[in-house]
């Protein structure tokens, strides 16, 4: 059974899979092109990130940062042993959930061209592409992606 909490990102666990996340990134992308958020930004009060355990081992983690009418997911990573079993979709889940109870009912993303797995999770959960946001700026290498969830929260499937 999957299990899915709050935790402080710079916990060790933590910490060495955004290490993973951001050696996968900076394989694929330039620096110009990688929005890595560094353990203090993601341990700031606007964001709330979440980990995935299967039993007592991590199996994934993700964040949103909580901006004024949006949330934006950064993040999602499951090691390459998890993917396959719904891990992801439930953070995104969780996160959507934590926006729609604090009336915030858009979130967003930016993720990389070569992310097909991603891009193709995202649609899934029906997202859709859209121009750059925030301080985002046109980059041929990203792609943005939102999600209106018009104040529905969503059911967590029970996995595992």
């Amino acid at each position: 059974m999957i299990r899915i909490q709050k935790i402080d990102p710079t916990q060790v666990e933590v910490a060495a899979l955004i290490h993973q996340l951001d050696e996968y990134q900076e394989s694929m992308y330039p620096p110009e092109s990688n929005h890595l958020d560094s353990l203090a930004e993601l341990s700031k009060t606007n964001v709330h990130f979440l980990a995935a355990y299967l039993d007592s081992e991590i199996c994934g983690i993700g964040a949103v940062k909580v901006m004024h009418d949006y949330g934006e997911l950064k993040r999602l990573y499951v090691p390459e042993k998890f993917r396959g079993k719904g891990i992801a979709q439930e953070i995104v889940k969780e996160l959507e959930n934590y926006l729609v109870k604090r009336s915030i009912f858009t979130a967003r993303l930016e993720t990389g061209v070569h992310q097909l797995e991603a891009i193709g999770l995202y649609r899934k959960l029906g997202y859709s592409e859209i121009a750059p946001f925030g301080d985002y700026t046109e980059d041929p290498l990203s792609v943005f992606m939102e999600k209106n969830m018009g104040g529905r929260l969503q059911e967590p499937n029970a996995i595992g």
